[in-house]
């Protein structure tokens, strides 16, 4: 309930200032800002810090709570208390009380992942009392990589199909032309089944957040009639001062004794703002004295990381292992060489600290329960993770792990293969010897010519001579005499020389079929109007659809039949046959549809031919010219040629339909 609700906040006092009590967006700090609450906060806690909480009786008259911070000496047994007295003159107590019990819930979750909290001696055994999972057992896969999830979330499939427009058109005429037999889920089922990788996609593009940037290299002030202008939002100052602790102390030591224009309009002049951009100062910089004595102060205290925190960080992508080994940041022992100073190293010191503070401010998001410091499985982990960044194109060829199959009789399994073969070609294969025929081709091989080379001269074998003005072939043709066609005649070359440059012509017809520049191309091929292309992408979409449901529920049926046993064989064979004489009915629609689009561009090129001739006939009587005739392009011919390879796949699949049937 407490996550679906908005989250509190209540009117608080702390250290007699009157300011705001709330939690952060993500829920992971407790934060309390100073009236009238429109800056940053000042007293900033984790929750995952937090020790305890206490809270006046509801017959105390002050409503004050005490919230305990986690000792950072382990010597010590509390560590600071922040206690908060709730100022609400009409809802004091109402307003505690909601925040209590909000951060009593965060504190029993946290607590519940920590190993270092006791738990009950039942929960080291079997499942709870309550019939729940064991406490040791994984979290659930993340529902991203389950397909079935992914396939049954309609809020995702609607947001990508508000995005992807070509697909919504897909999915609209196929959920239009789907048969009233076919529930919605079962089509939505089948239709998502082929395209889960594009809902994980864009389940990972929805869940991206924007990170952490540098605040301070964006906001620079600019001069407008001698005067300099600042443009700082909120959020910005929030931002800077989470980045930068040093500007936080700074901050909260002089304001309210400086106000806040002021105070961030004095301190983006300073030396101190180009130091932590990373930029060189120089000697015509300003200097300002409230802030140049803090040019040489620590900018990383108080910097707690999320990932450190969270669990135990692998050797294998530990930096700060990699310092410890080296001898750290100065180099350990080694004495200095030059003897000069490096007037870069400070701005590369700032520039890495400023990225580390930013990265550590990042959660991780795969935390596993064996990855934190206090399991002990620092091992896993390493192997985990080295896993992961292994780059498997790297590795070697397995070793195929099949299982070795001794069938006794093999004749069973090659039964219908010969049924391709003619008797009388079956007859004379039966008669051939395999050594004979060996021979005979090989023999044939050694009276090629070779190419001195060790190989075989084809254009000589063949009988190729360049050299000669006629054929006797083309000879013997024109004469009336029936003679074998030689594969090297000249007659020969041309018909296969045709039939290359043929198929290069339809080629270039079906990508440009227009006679004007590139955007026609795509608009109009092969002459088909531009309303009708339209029309033709969309058929061929849901065409394509009909076919890859066709297949799915035909191999399906296939395979599932012979597993079926008892009553339930009857039952699923009733099923799969509704269902694939559905899809089969549904690709008779779509040859259809080919059908009336080809009549219709047919009747447009009729149109356009009679207007053309129209148009010539009007130019004769006036000038006395005639005009080339050209026959328009497009028309039935055009169509079905676009979709010859898809009415192939239509027969195919339901003779082969017609077929299963018997």
């Amino acid at each position: 309930m407490s996550s679906a609700m908005d989250i509190p906040k209540g009117r608080a006092s702390y250290k007699k200032k009157d300011g705001i009590l709330t939690l952060t967006d993500d829920r992971t700090f407790l934060i309390w800002s100073p009236m009238p609450a429109n800056g940053p906060p000042t007293v900033s806690l984790a929750l995952d810090k937090i020790l305890n909480l206490k809270q006046t009786p509801d017959t105390s008259p002050k409503v004050i709570l005490k919230i305990i911070e986690k000792p950072k000496n382990p010597d010590e047994q509390e560590g600071q208390s922040f206690m908060f007295q709730f100022t609400s003159p009409t809802d004091a107590r109402t307003e505690a009380n909601a925040l209590r019990d909000l951060l009593s819930q965060l504190l029993a979750e946290i607590r519940g992942g920590d190993p270092n909290v006791p738990k009950p001696l039942g929960a080291a055994g079997g499942p709870s009392a309550a019939g729940g999972p064991p406490p040791n057992a994984k979290p659930p896969s993340n529902r991203w990589y389950d397909d079935d999830s992914l396939k049954a979330d309609t809020q995702l499939q609607q947001s990508l199909l508000d995005k992807d427009l070509e697909l919504a058109k897909t999915h609209a005429q196929a959920l239009a032309l789907k048969s009233d037999s076919i529930s919605d889920e079962s089509f939505n089922k089948q239709f998502w089944s082929s395209r889960v990788g594009l809902l994980r996609a864009h389940a990972f593009e929805q869940h991206q957040k924007k990170g952490s940037y540098n605040v301070l290299s964006t906001v620079k002030p600019r001069a407008e009639n001698g005067e300099f202008k600042l443009s700082l939002s909120p959020e910005q100052i929030q931002s800077i001062l989470h980045q930068h602790p040093l500007v936080r102390r700074i901050y909260n030591e002089n304001v309210p004794k400086l106000s806040e224009p002021e105070f961030w309009s004095r301190f983006f002049l300073s030396k101190l703002a180009k130091q932590l951009r990373g930029e060189r100062i120089t000697d015509v910089d300003n200097s300002d004295p409230l802030f140049d004595r803090y040019l040489g102060a620590d900018n990383s205290l108080g910097v707690a990381s999320k990932i450190t925190a969270a669990q135990h960080v692998p050797h294998i992508i530990d930096l700060e292992g990699n310092e410890e080994n080296q001898g750290g940041f100065k180099s350990g022992n080694r004495k200095d060489a030059e003897m000069r100073p490096r007037a870069n190293i400070p701005i590369i010191k700032t520039l890495n600290s400023l990225s580390e503070k930013i990265m550590a401010d990042v959660a991780p998001a795969d935390l596993e329960p064996s990855g934190t410091p206090e399991s002990g499985a620092k091992s896993f982990d390493d192997a985990r993770v080295f896993n992961q960044l292994s780059l498997q194109d790297l590795h070697g060829e397995r070793e195929a792990g099949s299982i070795r199959l001794n069938v006794k009789d093999q004749t069973k399994f090659f039964s219908n293969h010969g049924d391709g073969i003619s008797g009388e070609d079956a007859q004379i294969y039966a008669q051939q010897n395999p050594e004979d025929v060996l021979f005979e081709v090989v023999a044939d091989l050694d009276t090629f010519d070779d190419d001195g080379a060790g190989g075989i001269d084809l254009r000589k074998s063949i009988g190729v001579d360049d050299d000669s003005e006629s054929d006797h072939y083309e000879d013997a043709t024109m004469s009336g005499i029936q003679k074998t066609p030689h594969v090297g005649s000249r007659a020969a070359r041309r018909a296969a020389e045709q039939q290359i440059l043929e198929g290069l012509r339809k080629a270039r017809a079906e990508h440009a079929g227009g006679p004007t520049g590139a955007n026609a191309v795509e608009a109009s091929p092969m002459g088909i109007p531009p309303d009708l292309t339209e029309r033709c992408y969309l058929t061929q979409m849901t065409t394509t659809e009909f076919l890859k449901q066709f297949w799915s529920a035909f191999l399906s049926s296939s395979s599932s039949g012979d597993s079926s046993e008892g009553g339930s064989a009857a039952a699923a064979a009733a099923a799969a046959a509704g269902e694939l004489a559905y899809h089969v009915e549904s690709l008779k629609r779509c040859v259809e549809r080919i059908e009336a689009i080809a009549a219709e561009a047919e009747r447009d090129r009729l149109r356009a031919a009679e207007a053309r001739k129209k148009q010539i006939q009007e130019h004769y009587q006036k000038t006395g010219k005639k005009l080339k005739w050209v026959p328009p392009k497009g028309g039935r011919d055009s169509v079905m040629a676009l979709f010859e390879h898809t009415t192939a796949a239509i027969e195919k699949a339901v003779a082969l339909y017609r077929g299963s049937r018997g």
